[in-house]
């Protein structure tokens, strides 16, 4: 099978979050399983030539973008066998400082940017006859692609073979902008309606992608189920009712290469199930890290989050002078909105001994709180499908977390009743409900034997990207027979 892989963002050239991992990973399993596997990107200018080893394609890009052509240059690599990138480049869109905005808010011609790249990354494929299987896009930055490929590439000489399959990784990014750029855009202005590009004025990059994808995917069960809900479809909840004959959820897959206490390089000793004693170091090691005493019956909670309402910071803060009282430690990596920053801070400083906090991001420090850390805490308020609760698992540190999304699908809730549970979560967006989790786990954490048992039941789950790889390739097989079905027909 060919697959064209269509992304913003990908490991190793350039990464704000989740889709950067995925975006890294999953193609190259897909192309460890024999599938021949081609990976496109913006070129952006922190993207180093020399160390990728980059060779420019000897073909003239020119990519429509409105009333005028832009030109753009193409370089590829090897990553692997069977794996290659191409980056699309085009300095006027592309060389910036970040991906998508500053601190003061998004690009102001983000709309024009990624039109450009989805039409792109159509004009790159028919220029390398790449001729591609499956097309798979990810969040609005390619959501016009199967836009694209049911109108002006729909004829079976350009593209119209391909299916598309479109993953959404976090709805509440949409790339909603105003009408007024829809010419750009090229489609006609038959798209812009309720029933395809317009939402409630404006025009909107994902619902073109759920709307004309061949198939929708999202990167949990749980998450695809919330999003057919008002509470959770930020407005688009009909389209995917709309859509569930086509749509899919499979969980995000783990890295363990990178991701494991057995082989982790950034921790103070390396440990596993069969000998636990590395771990008792690592938290020792993480406790100087954030000068803390090194007690080791000190139950220590851990948490790397975006500081932002969605990751529940706001219950994490409503509950911290309790968790205080108890005589607990926290520690915290991560950045977000200011007065999250002004909060943590202000805890660090009101109790030196119990709260350490850094913020910014320490990939080093991640790992060290992974490992060093007897709790990990994720009480979001919606999650697609998160990652740390699933290292965590890995590093025998007990989750606590909300049960939505992907926190619902990895985590089994462990009660007197159900010891065969893996960490602890609750139901209801409150403080007093993360309280009550807190204080179970605690409870737990206090009985030794029962501990470690949770600790290694933990470690033993297996998240990897092969079982993830195998349900889209799942995917893509029954959405490719169903096209030619439809073809048989007509």
């Amino acid at each position: 099978m060919k697959i064209l892989f269509a992304t913003s963002e990908a490991v190793p050239f350039a990464k704000t979050g989740g889709l950067g991992d995925v975006s890294g990973t999953l193609p190259r399993v897909l192309a460890q399983m024999g599938h021949e596997v081609t990976l496109i990107l913006p070129k952006y200018c922190q993207i180093n030539e020399k160390k990728f080893k980059l060779i420019k394609k000897e073909i003239e890009l020119q990519v429509p973008v409105a009333q005028k052509m832009e030109e753009a240059e193409v370089y590829a690599v090897e990553l692997a066998p069977r794996f290659n990138a191409l980056l699309v480049r085009q300095d006027t869109y592309y060389h910036r400082d970040q991906l998508y905005g500053t601190t003061n808010g998004d690009f102001e011609d983000n709309a024009e940017r990624f039109i450009f790249f989805s039409r792109s990354v159509l004009e790159v494929a028919l220029a390398l006859r790449l001729q591609p299987d499956i097309i798979h896009c990810n969040d609005w930055q390619t959501g016009l692609i199967p836009v694209y490929l049911k109108t002006l590439y729909r004829d079976p000489s350009s593209l119209g073979q391909s299916v598309s399959v479109f993953t959404i990784h976090n709805l509440a990014y949409q790339g909603l902008f105003w009408h007024y750029d829809m010419p750009m855009t090229n489609l006609g202005w038959e798209l812009f309606i309720p029933e395809a590009l317009e939402f409630y004025g404006k025009i909107n990059f994902l619902k073109g992608g759920i709307v004309f994808a061949d198939a929708v995917t999202t990167v949990s069960r749980k998450y695809m189920e919330e999003i057919q809900t008002e509470e959770f479809g930020c407005g688009l909840e009909g389209v995917f009712q709309d859509r569930r004959k086509d749509l899919y959820g499979i969980l995000n897959g783990v890295d363990y290469g990178e991701w494991s206490p057995a082989s982790d390089p950034f921790i103070k000793q390396k440990y596993g199930p069969s000998d636990l004693t590395g771990k008792r170091e690592c938290k020792a090691d993480l406790q100087r890290e954030f000068r803390l005493p090194t007690k080791e019956d000190v139950p220590l909670i851990g948490s790397i989050s975006r500081l932002a309402e969605q990751k529940g910071i706001d219950l994490i803060v409503a509950n911290m002078e309790k968790m205080m009282d108890l005589g607990l430690q926290f520690v915290l990596l991560g950045t977000g909105e200011e007065k999250y920053h002004l909060q943590f801070q202000k805890f660090s400083e009101k109790y030196p001994q119990q709260v350490g906090v850094k913020i910014g991001f320490d990939n080093a420090l991640a790992h060290k709180i992974e490992a060093g850390a007897d709790m990990f805490i994720m009480p979001s308020r919606f999650e697609p499908c998160g990652l740390n609760q699933i290292y965590s698992l890995k590093y025998g540190t007990v989750p606590i977390v909300r049960a939505t999304g992907g926190l619902d699908d990895t985590i089994q809730d462990f009660t007197p009743t159900n010891q065969g549970g893996n960490g602890f979560k609750f139901g209801d967006y409150s403080p007093s409900y993360l309280w009550e989790t807190i204080k179970r786990a605690l409870q737990v954490y206090r009985n030794q034997v029962a501990w470690e048992k949770l600790m290694l039941r933990g470690m033993s789950a297996d998240f990897s990207w092969e079982q993830s790889a195998r349900a889209y390739l799942k995917v893509y097989q029954e959405t490719l027979a169903k096209k030619k079905n439809r073809n048989g027909k007509e």
